[in-house]
């Protein structure tokens, strides 16, 4: 899988739990919702880390928690 599909899917999946729309998600964690949009649409081929932190601080969850997925087990480079 791609990384970009697995951040896809684990932004959605955390959505998904919290209740939130991508919007507040993007509100939340002060990104934009173009950012967080193109994040879950997979638009974004090369995510920043620091867009996931930044994610992951406004949404309390520990970075290694986020990456601490199947999804993200056999992940196959985009470059």
């Amino acid at each position: 899988m791609k990384l970009s599909r697995a951040i896809a899917i684990k932004i959605s999946k955390i959505c998904k739990e919290k209740h939130i729309t991508p919007n507040k998600l993007a509100n939340i964690c002060c990104l934009t919702q173009s950012t967080v949009q193109n994040l879950i649409t997979e638009k974004s081929n090369n995510p920043k880390l620091l867009t996931i932190i930044r994610i992951c601080e406004g949404l309390n969850i520990p970075v290694k928690d986020f990456f601490d997925d199947e999804l993200f087990s056999s992940i196959e480079r985009e470059d």
